[in-house]
């Protein structure tokens, strides 16, 4: 049973569809914000516990800063506040007062504060409190926030005015630390979007004129959509002394002089959640990964007779308890049991629809030869993805079954994605041709056009320009380089760096 709309006719339309089709959030009344609701959210959920995890392991600490910023401290960092200007929202009154029946902000501020886009510069403000000597480094903290940027073309969890996030920011002792720390941050995020989202990236550095504002480097983990377009998943940045020279975060060193600290931050969205859609569901609707599902199995009590009811649920619920002592290391499988008062047929595609990994339909029939009816939201090897399992199979080998529907949604991803980089184009004419031509769509194992382009680049200062104009980004120079010399596949001057191209979110 298809959505409203399926990918190949209208992609755009097709994500909106799988989102309300999922129920995972809503537009809100607040022009630009959204309204996570319950499967959208626990989807977050479970991304920042793994994620909260992998941090703490590396000595990570979480805390909270204010959200509202003096507009002062982004003066400080020219780059930063130019970076961020055109899409802040800034809070200029305390209070409102009735004038003529009408609300009308009084009292304005001695200094306008911003609505949190970012928070390097108050936390760079509080370093500079807590940081006096090289012993009081690293200072490794992370917060789980929300954050306000201002965006004119809204969309659900790719793009909207609000959205959460995660962002850590540290301080150190020296450059090659703090850098070291931007790599290992960003291998963090590689490892959260390829083993626990099953979704397949390339890993690289921004070129200059594309890095964080305020920022040394940027390093970026980058992700291919259904369309063929790319996809952000998550930077990390070197500051260098940037904000640490703005916000007069100093320490003595081992050598007894004062030096000005080196500081990182790297960050993940939100928007994590729109690369899933777009990277595994398909034309019935969401498919989960069940790392991140908020529940990997849903029971659907098949009952036709009231009569039943006692038997099945007893059955039930004993399989339940069984499933849960099957797992291995003491882990327990998070399991619904749908017991609305709805037909068994319309529950059934509801969760087909969120994605739920595992579906099982358990009815008279089902108890009585000691069985279930289990669906895997992506089909392994039963082309229509039902098949009647005995109960004791499905106790013994349900941790397989999950982990198996989690490889093949990655295996499925990374084989679109290898599949579909070209490296044959070498001429800015058959770049152009190429850009100016291609689908929008990519048909799953029939990749006849395809969407990235690994070819050179000179770095030209006119390269933003021509990129604009091909409505294409650069999106990273992979950290893959192979030396070789070639032609920029923008301006036709020799070029010896690799980067990607591509149409991008």
């Amino acid at each position: 049973m298809t959505i409203k709309t399926i990918r190949k006719d209208n992609y755009p339309e097709w994500y909106q569809a799988v989102v309300a089709a999922a129920d995972m959030a809503e537009n809100s009344a607040s022009p630009g914000c959204m309204v996570i609701k319950p499967w959208g959210y626990g989807i977050w959920e479970r991304i920042r516990d793994e994620f909260d995890a992998q941090i703490k392991a590396l000595d990570h600490e979480n805390c909270y800063f204010p959200m509202f910023i003096p507009l002062s401290f982004f003066q400080k960092e020219a780059d930063h506040v130019e970076g961020f200007a055109k899409e802040m929202a800034v809070v200029t009154h305390s209070r409102l007062e009735t004038k003529d029946g009408h609300l009308t902000p009084a009292s304005p501020l001695d200094e306008p504060l911003i609505v949190r886009p970012t928070s390097e510069t108050i936390i760079a403000d509080s370093f500079s409190k807590w940081v006096k000597s090289y012993r009081d480094l690293p200072v490794l903290i992370n917060q789980w926030a929300n954050v306000v940027r201002w965006e004119m073309r809204p969309r659900l969890f790719l793009r909207t005015r609000e959205f959460l996030w995660q962002e850590g920011h540290t301080a150190h002792a020296s450059h090659e630390e703090a850098e070291l720390e931007t790599k290992t941050m960003l291998e963090e995020y590689r490892k959260l979007c390829e083993d626990t989202l099953a979704m397949p990236v390339i890993c690289g550095r921004k070129p200059e004129y594309d890095k964080f504002p305020g920022a040394v480097d940027t390093y970026c983990v980058e992700a291919m959509m259904q369309d063929g377009k790319a996809l952000q998943a998550g930077t990390s940045h070197y500051l260098g002394q940037n904000f640490a020279k703005s916000a007069n975060i100093t320490f003595i060193n081992k050598n007894n002089q004062p030096e000005f600290a080196y500081t990182t931050s790297w960050g993940v969205s939100t928007r994590l959640i729109g690369g899933l859609i777009m990277t595994h569901a398909d034309d019935e609707g969401m498919v989960t990964p069940p790392k991140i599902a908020p529940y990997q199995i849903v029971i659907v009590p098949v009952i036709k007779n009231e009569a039943d009811t006692e038997e099945v649920m007893t059955y039930i619920n004993n399989l339940r308890a069984e499933l849960n002592k099957a797992m291995p290391f003491g882990e327990k499988i998070r399991i619904k049991l749908d017991k609305r008062d709805k037909s068994s047929v319309d529950k059934f595609w509801e969760w087909t629809r969120k994605g739920a990994p595992i579906i099982l339909e358990i009815g008279k029939r089902d108890v009585e030869a000691n069985n279930v009816m289990m669906k895997r939201r992506i089909y392994i090897n039963t082309p229509e993805g039902k098949q009647v399992v005995a109960k004791d199979d499905i106790i013994a080998n349900v941790a397989k079954y999950l982990a198996d529907i989690q490889a093949e949604m990655f295996a499925r991803a990374k084989a679109r994605l290898q599949a579909n980089i070209r490296t044959d184009i070498k001429t800015p004419e058959e770049f152009r041709a190429y850009f100016a031509n291609m689908n929008e769509w990519i048909e799953d194992g029939k990749c006849g056009k395809v969407a990235f382009v690994r070819g050179k680049w000179s770095g030209d200062e006119n390269s933003d320009a021509l990129l604009k104009e091909l409505k294409i980004t650069i999106r990273c120079l992979p950290f893959d380089q192979s030396g070789s010399e070639g032609v920029c596949l923008l301006t036709g001057k020799p070029a010896t760096t690799d980067v990607i191209y591509a149409k991008c979110y």
